[in-house]
Order: structure tokens, then sequence, then C-alpha cells
């Protein structure tokens, strides 16, 4: 159902007057957003996630969480499916915050397991089985437990697939390739497996992934998308050479914690602010040097 390169998008920002406890007060560029949107329709993503972790979404207020979703859809013109995040470590939270999506138009929704309140396996399968009741969009599960703190089990991927017609999916970032295919075994080939490491879409891939929701796309959508597209034509040596092209880049973005070298590059690359919100931070300076080696070298920046 969800194919190809998928972007984690940023949520621009842009400083309005005065401070907050020193800090500048930013609010959500508006338009910066809508352009991020048009270059990566034109660049040949094949979707776009707003208000993930690459997002910023746990510094977003409801308000604008909701305003960025809507932006996101009305600008997309169902061109390529929205997958818009929505997901909290509070159940009801997360019903609130996707059944205003679907109301919006999103065309699925993104749910990260529930973060610091660490829930069992059981806790987990009725916290999705609750949302995924609550409305009638695709939803696409995202297991992510180095943030999160909690692995969602195969099994229990496996039994929300089965019981849950919506669930249609997995965003896995556990980083573990044996849990991967044991997901593609118990859920058979119509649930997507998508990579949800940049560093890992091409291993994904061969053991029948669908895609990437990506971080580095923000930057190079393009040669994303391509990776995707060479390897559904079969074409693995064309796919490797995209990938080694790549690995540089997506270390480089992980530098420190995401959002911050993604947005640092785009501010380097001018194509929108690098301001973050609190308690995301500017980049230590030695990681910023390499940072900028690494852009120099792929030929993004002189």
């Amino acid at each position: 159902m969800f194919r190809g390169s998928i972007v984690a998008i940023v949520t621009p920002f842009s400083a309005k007057g005065g401070s907050a406890g020193g800090a500048k007060e930013l609010v959500v560029d508006e338009q910066k957003l809508r352009d991020l949107i048009e270059f990566h329709i034109k660049n040949g993503t094949s979707g776009i996630v707003p208000c993930g972790t690459t997002g910023e979404s746990a510094t977003l207020s409801f308000e604008e969480h909701d305003r960025v979703i809507e932006i996101t859809i009305e600008q997309v013109k169902k061109r390529i499916p929205v997958i818009a995040g929505t997901g909290s470590n509070s159940t009801q939270e997360a019903i609130m915050l996707t059944r205003h999506a679907a109301k919006a138009g999103a065309d699925a929704s993104l749910q990260v397991s529930p973060y610091y309140n660490r829930p069992t396996q059981k806790g987990l399968y009725e916290h999705f089985k609750a949302i995924a009741e609550s409305v009638n969009i695709p939803i696409i599960l995202y297991n992510i437990a180095s943030r999160t703190g909690v692995n969602i089990e195969p099994e229990t991927i496996a039994k929300l697939a089965h019981d849950c017609e919506t669930i249609v999916g997995v965003k896995e970032a556990s980083g573990n390739l044996d849990q991967m295919s044991r997901i593609k075994q118990l859920c058979g080939q119509s649930f997507d497996l998508i990579s949800g490491d940049d560093s890992l879409t091409l291993p994904i891939l061969s053991v029948g992934g669908t895609g990437v929701i990506s971080v580095v796309a923000n930057i190079v959508p393009k040669d994303v998308a391509n990776l995707v597209a060479e390897f559904e034509k079969g074409n693995l040596k064309k796919t490797q050479e995209i990938h080694y092209k790549l690995l540089p880049l997506i270390k480089a973005v992980f530098l420190e914690t995401n959002p911050i070298p993604v947005k640092t590059a785009m501010g380097l690359l001018g194509m929108c602010e690098p301001d973050l919100r609190l308690p995301m931070c500017a980049m230590l300076p030695e990681n910023l040097e390499k940072l900028k080696k690494v852009l120099k070298d792929y030929g993004l920046l002189k």
C-alpha cells in the first residue's frame, strides 16, 4: 500500500520578535513548509510524514500539530500520500490527534509506540487496537525502542495485523533484521514493512520491505527515491551504488540526535532556517565541521 521514499519532513520554524526564557520564540514557517512539500513532490518523493520525530512533534503544541498536518494535506492535494504522525504515550491523546488527521484528509496515520510509560505487550496491543477502532484510515505502527524504551514484538504486530484490518504496516527502526524478517513471515506479503533507518533501507528491501520513511531524503530526495526505484526494477548493482553513495551522508545526519544534523544541513544549504526548539540545540562545533565536510564531499555544499 505504501511504497518508495517517504520523507519524514522537518517542521521549519521562523523567529518571532522577543524571546522566551532566553531562547528565541519560534513559530511554524507555514510558507516554507509548503515550499518543502513542493520540492519533494518535484523530486520523486512517494509520500510525506508530517509531525514525526524529524518534524519535532514533541515540541509542537496540539494546535501547531494539527495545523502542520492540515497544511501538508492542503499543499499535497492528493498527489502523494500524507501519513500523519499522530502517536502519543496517552491513548486518548493519540485518538484525538488521529481523528483530527482523518477528518482533515490524511491518507494514513503513523503511530509510535508509547514512550516513557513502557507498556507491556498486552498494553501495546490494547493501545493500538483502541486507536485503530477509532478511525477508518490505515495505520502504520512505528517501532523505535531506542527512543521509546519498549520493543513491539513481532507476535504483537502480527496479532494487531490479524485483528485490526486498518493496521497495514510498520515503520521498523529496531535495527534488527532478524526481527524484521520475522514480522514479514508472520504478517504476510500484504503487510508493509517500511525501513525506519536510512542506512538499512537496502537490506530491508531485500527481506521484503516496501520502502523507507527517510530522514536523509529531506536533503537528497531524488537519490533516496532512485534507490528504491532501482531495487524494484531489479537493478541490484545500481541500488548498491546509490546505497554506498548515500551512506556517508546518512551517517552525518545522525552525528547527533535527529533532527539536529539534518535541519542544520538544510540551513547550510539554504533550504530552511536551522532553528530547533529546545531541548534540541545547535550542533557541537566539531560535529558541525564533520557535517560540512560530508556535504562538500557529496557535492551539495561549495
